[in-house]
């Protein structure tokens, strides 16, 4: 069976993904933090999470997953997820798809290159400086582990992203300092600094997590109607 493998860092940058496909079904096995699958117009499509970062997205595509799909059916490795804006005329939703990447869509989408950090870019300064340093369009954290990954592996690959932030947007909070050193957010962390500040970064936090739910069903919307 023709399969895709989409790979994310967290798992609810597939809820419009899934809520497209219909049913899906979690996995157990693969390696990742979290996988799933599900078929459309007869083809399997794999959705794996491990976390932010080169690292995680790299060993979320271990030998043992690519085994498990057979390789010689896998159609493409995408990488997919939420970024944040670079070019001050992309907005939250906006889908975005890398420079090299063949996709059809009747959907309204920008393509242009993905710099990829190993940190979120939090402030509008500084997503300003990435922009001036790489001239990408947008900035992510795991597009240049997956694209190396299927270099290696000899299968085709693609980036495409939804914006989660603007350019021009500072994030409510310096997600960076509540990384755990296995490199993924801790979420406890996060919601204790929220709570004790809820004047302050609550709205702004909530505001975010608003725009993160409509950017994930931007996606799925995109997927169900584009074509590789």
């Amino acid at each position: 069976m023709k399969t895709w493998l989409l790979v994310a860092a967290e798992r609810r940058e597939f809820d419009g993904i899934r809520k497209r496909l219909g049913r899906t079904e979690e996995r157990d096995g693969f390696g990742a933090r979290f996988a799933c699958e599900g078929i459309r117009n007869g083809e399997r499509w794999v959705m794996v999470a491990n976390g932010p970062g080169r690292q995680l997205a790299g060993a979320a595509l271990s030998d043992e997953l690519i085994g498990d799909l057979r390789k010689e059916e896998l159609m493409a490795i995408i990488s997919t997820g939420y970024c944040g804006a670079l070019d001050p005329e992309l907005r939250v939703t906006d889908i975005v798809v890398g420079e090299d990447a063949r996709v059809r869509s009747e959907r309204r989408f920008t393509k242009g290159a993905v710099a990829t950090r190993d940190r979120v870019a939090i402030t509008a300064a500084e997503k300003r400086a990435l922009r001036e340093e790489t001239g990408a369009i947008a900035v992510d954290m795991e597009a240049a582990a997956v694209q190396d990954r299927a270099k290696e592996l000899g299968v085709p690959y693609a980036c495409v992203r939804v914006v989660s932030d603007t350019a021009e947007e500072n994030l409510p909070l310096d997600f960076n300092r509540y990384r755990r050193p296995d490199g993924r957010f801790s979420r406890t962390a996060i919601a204790l600094v929220a709570m004790a500040r809820p004047f302050s970064v609550m709205p702004a936090l909530l505001e975010f997590d608003r725009q993160c739910k409509l950017a994930s069903l931007a996606l799925g919307d995109f997927f169900a109607d584009c074509g590789f």
